[in-house]
């Protein structure tokens, strides 16, 4: 991150998307638990909303990860 005369070899945005990246991987893998729970339940309702919610966070991030490199490549967007 750079703030003031501080050196930092990622810039605000690329820390963004890093950060952002990270927290839906962790998404995605804690939906893969909440499946199985709702599988265990009997929910085939809940098993359909969170597939739903893991599709569409898999496909936000190969967004996230197409803007990330571009923003590393250019240094913004």
């Amino acid at each position: 991150m750079t703030n003031g005369s501080n050196y930092s070899p990622i810039n605000d945005l690329e820390y963004d998307f890093v950060t952002v990246l990270h927290d839906k991987a962790k998404g995605l893998k804690a939906y893969q638990t909440y499946i199985q729970d709702a599988q265990s339940a009997g929910s085939q309702p809940c098993v359909e909303l969170f597939q739903k919610l893991h599709e569409q966070d898999s496909q936000q991030i190969q967004e996230l990860r197409q803007h990330l490199q571009e923003v590393m490549q250019k240094g913004k967007m």
